[in-house]
């Protein structure tokens, strides 16, 4: 038989007290606390130490650079053109008054008008207001982030030394903590629901799966080291309802989840996440969603329909916007979840990006490479407003009714109401809002040339 040397012994013991020191600081300061929802304060301590650390290299940064001659980088918060909130009738106006002299009393075309389109198209191509929002939000400071837009560490050996540890830090100590804690909240889930799922229905089964699913939601906000403040908690969604949000990231689900109980809506997919939905919904009645089921916009209205009917089923959670955006500004809601009658609870959420970045460009990284950076960022930090409850007026419809909403959680999480629809992501500008531009300036001046045959 093959016998250890006593200095592989020694490494093993030494492996084993490690790994054993390392589960039992795991339970007591954050399974154990996530499961009765408190929590001792270290991420917020966390949180402060790292303002500090940041503060300090940005002022090391701006002094380097002068010293060296070096611009430092100034992201365009607000774009590099500035635009004033003019009508296509009031420019064109301007632009024949300065030109030919002539108004648009004057019902030909112009030539001169061609510079109206022509300047708009330069200033979209320049500064598109929309493509911006499917990249991550640029900083004006570094955050130590290897991924940070300048190779700032460079700068002096400090910042250099500081970077490497943050390295070590973030990849060797934070990241297998977190692995093991997303671990450890996803198997609980499994567990814990499927075995819920198989007691009969009634309070008892409602009670434990609402504390299962908000139990292991909080250990799996733990494994992102977020950090959420919840404001006008009262006005959180209730039963019966539809709560919508904008979306910056699939996390947004564990963000809002690990604070409420909802029902989830979603297409049905297969690997671990399809163990994940059999499992959830044997505990909690979330609405799933076949792949074909999902173009049938009649077919899921009716769902939903039935499912805010029930006032003693949970709130649907709904993202209206339909693909994840830089957490700059919320784009077009689409009208499904606002056709059914329900009672809509508004909700911002809010990422502050210098500890790292939520948003998920799905187009650029897969899921894996998304959590990978996730896990490997300093944390997540946030702010989450419940807005107070909505519904829809009588002389609204459902578009009305969803710009309504929008514009609400825009003002209220700081961020830009667009107009644009999300899908632009993926796919080209639809003919029709190139028709909109066209019908706009052909009934300006159709529509003076008839005022005027009429006078």
């Amino acid at each position: 038989m093959f016998l250890l040397l006593p200095f592989d012994s020694l490494v093993v013991n030494l492996l084993g007290i490690s790994i054993t020191v390392l589960f039992t600081l795991l339970l007591v300061f954050i399974i154990v606390p996530a499961i009765f929802g408190v929590s001792f304060g270290i991420r917020k301590v966390y949180m402060k130490t790292l303002l500090k650390i940041f503060q300090w290299a940005t002022l090391r940064i701006e002094r380097g650079a002068k010293e060296k001659n070096h611009p430092l980088y100034k992201p365009y918060v607000n774009g590099i053109i500035a635009k004033e909130p003019t009508s296509l009738e009031e420019e064109i106006k301007e632009i024949r008054r300065s030109g030919s002299g002539k108004d648009l009393d004057t019902p030909e075309f112009e030539l001169s008008d061609i510079f109206y389109f022509c300047r708009k198209g330069i200033e979209t191509i320049m500064d598109d207001e929309v493509t911006k929002r499917f990249s991550a939000e640029e900083l004006e400071s570094w955050n130590l982030l290897s991924r940070t837009n300048y190779n700032f560490h460079y700068i002096s050996l400090r910042l250099t030394v500081l970077w490497g540890l943050g390295v070590l830090i973030r990849y060797c100590f934070l990241l297998p903590l977190r692995i093991a804690l997303a671990f450890t909240g996803i198997s609980l889930l499994v567990t814990g629901t499927t075995v819920v799922g198989y007691l009969p229905n009634g309070r008892c089964k409602e009670f434990l799966s609402k504390h299962v699913h908000l139990m292991c939601y909080r250990i799996c906000v733990r494994a992102l080291t977020a950090i959420i403040t919840y404001h006008d908690r009262e006005n959180r969604p209730r039963n019966g309802g539809i709560c919508v949000a904008n979306h910056t990231s699939p996390i947004d689900v564990i963000i809002l989840a690990s604070d409420g109980y909802y029902a989830m809506v979603g297409q049905i997919h297969g690997g671990l996440m399809g163990v994940i939905q059999r499992a959830m919904v044997k505990a909690c009645p979330h609405v799933w969603f076949e792949r074909s089921e999902v173009k049938d916009r009649h077919l899921v209205a009716k769902r939903l329909t039935e499912h805010v009917q029930d006032k003693s089923k949970l709130p649907i959670l709904i993202f209206p916007e339909g693909t994840c955006i830089n957490n700059t500004s919320v784009m077009m809601f689409k009208k499904g979840s606002f056709e059914i009658g329900a009672t809509v609870y508004p909700v911002a959420i809010k990422y502050d990006p210098q500890f790292g970045d939520a948003f998920w460009n799905s187009s650029k990284y897969g899921m894996v490479t998304y959590l990978l950076r996730m896990m490997t960022s300093w944390a997540i930090v946030c702010s989450v407003w419940y807005l107070p409850p909505m519904t829809r007026q009588s002389d609204e419809d459902a578009v009305q009714f969803a710009n309504r909403v929008k514009s609400a959680i825009a003002r209220q999480g700081g961020l830009v109401d667009l107009l644009w629809d999300g899908g632009l992501k993926r796919e080209k500008v639809k003919d029709t809002f190139k028709e909109e531009q066209q019908k706009l300036y052909s009934k300006m001046i159709v529509g003076n040339h008839e005022d005027r045959s009429r006078s």
